[in-house]
Order: structure tokens, then sequence, then C-alpha cells
């Protein structure tokens, strides 16, 4: 997976998420290592940016203190986990998962077949979810791609 980073097109920004994370630093690894991010920043033990293409995720531990990981006013603590996620798109999805349960990687579903594709929901470190997601055509126009495919 190609991990470096593109410029937006003009006027547009990139997609941003905030993950809490129990580990910023196997975050970095499991991202870096697996997902094909590169390290944006890691300007602190408990926080860093990475990136792929148009997308960042800030990784951010929970902090009694001030920043992205502080505790809400009502006194709840950040946590990772839940079932929000990013979606990667692989061109291969069962070599992918093949590969990534070889390294010791997590999945929270087994492959499921839908009306567009095939997807896994794959765990990181802190249980936060990555959508691994093969389309059923090369028709498939993914979100933000631009015009949609001709149907030839």
């Amino acid at each position: 997976m190609n991990g470096e980073t593109e410029q937006g097109k003009e006027g547009t920004m990139a997609a941003c998420f905030r993950y809490i994370v129990n580990d910023v630093n196997a975050a970095i690894d499991f991202y870096t290592r697996y997902l094909g991010f590169k390290v944006e920043m890691h300007p602190a033990p408990g926080f860093a940016e990475i990136s792929r293409g148009d997308m960042h995720i800030y990784l951010t531990q929970p902090s009694p203190g001030v920043g992205g990981g502080a505790k809400m006013a009502s006194g709840e603590q950040q946590k990772p986990g839940g079932w929000n996620r990013i979606h990667l798109i692989v061109e291969n999805l069962d070599r992918t998962v093949a590969e990534l349960k070889s390294a010791g990687c997590r999945f929270r579903s087994d492959v499921i077949q839908g009306a567009g594709g095939k997807q896994i929901l794959l765990e990181d470190p802190s249980d936060n979810l990555v959508e691994l997601f093969q389309a059923n055509t090369a028709a498939y126009r993914a979100p933000g791609s631009g015009s949609k495919a001709s149907n030839g």
C-alpha cells in the first residue's frame, strides 16, 4: 500500500480523523507497517499525526489535562473502540486478510459480501476499526474520486 501523501486539489481539504488510542507508538507501528500510512509528526508521547493520501489520522492518548484526549466536562474519560471507522479500498481483500492474519492482526468480523463489494473489519491495537473493502467491479467509484464511471 502506498503511504505517500498527495496534495489536495485546489480548494479542498484533507479528510482528518481523531482516533483515541491506548498507545500512540503501537498505533503508529500498526498503521505504518500494515496499512501504508506515514508519520507526519509525533511531537509528544501522547499524540501523532499519520497520513495516507489525503486522509490524516490524529492518534491521541486519553489524558487528564488539555487537548484532544482530555476528559469531558462531565468527567468522562475518552476511550478507544466503538463502531466508527475509516474505510480503505484494497485490490485483493483475500490476500490482504491472509497477510494481516499471518502478521497477528485481529479482526472483528469475517469477510462479508455486500451489494457493492466485500469487506472485513480490522482492529487496530486499541480496538479502533478499519474497514477493508474490495469492490465487485472496476467501475466502482470511491467516494470523493470525481466523476462517476461510465456504464460502458
